[in-house]
């Protein structure tokens, strides 16, 4: 028995048009499959109190960026990656000098930097300085003389005769603390992950029917 196959010009275009009509599915999918992660992570940074900005930290790119691909792929990935991470890990966080971690408190205000004020960045801010004030059964502490303004932040009294004048609680020093696990970004990238393949087939069911 002898057979023989026939490769003609029809075939070869129908194959050719499966293959781009794949790469354009499995291009679409990862898009999308990206684009929603970036959704999902950002909800649950606003979700857990984080603040806009940080979510509008995450971004997302399809690549190739430019055409269609069977070996498209999709990357997420946050400007702002340590902040991110440590939230998601709830990490142990220690002092880097071996000594106390300050944690203003609300008489201490906020930095003009950005971010948690420091104990020296304060002292040149309000001109006062910080006593130490040990204590045994709970946190240590860094005070300052002087008197609370309509703000509830510490300022230099300049009264006279001392009226207004208190010891107000500026920093809280302790030797670690645990930053809460407060985002579970596995979750979300796992979800993304199983929904490709039926990203793909609803896409190149689609193109076909398109």
């Amino acid at each position: 028995m002898k057979l023989k196959l026939d490769i003609t010009p029809d075939l070869v275009a129908a194959m050719a048009a499966e293959v781009k009509a794949g790469e354009k599915a499995v291009t679409a999918a990862m898009r999308e499959a990206g684009t929603g992660l970036k959704t999902a992570w950002r909800g649950q940074i606003t979700g857990a109190g984080l603040g806009r900005r940080l979510a509008n930290s995450i971004r997302s790119q399809t690549y190739p960026k430019a055409g269609e691909s069977l070996n498209a792929a999709a990357l997420v990935w946050s400007k702002a990656p340590v902040i991110v991470g440590a939230h998601d890990t709830g990490p142990l966080i220690r002092s880097k000098d071996g000594f106390w971690l300050a944690i203003p408190l609300p008489a201490a205000g906020k930095s003009l930097r950005g971010g948690r004020i420091t104990p020296g960045e304060w002292e040149r801010r309000r001109g006062l300085r910080l006593r130490f004030v040990y204590r045994r059964t709970g946190p240590s502490l860094l005070v300052a003389e002087g008197r609370l303004n309509t703000k509830g932040q510490a300022v230099v009294s300049r009264s006279k005769t001392g009226r207004g004048k208190v010891t107000a609680p500026i920093f809280l020093l302790v030797p670690q603390v645990k930053l809460p696990k407060r985002l579970d970004l596995d979750r979300d990238a796992g979800q993304a992950l199983d929904s490709v393949p039926g990203l793909i087939v609803s896409n190149w069911v689609e193109g076909r029917l398109g």
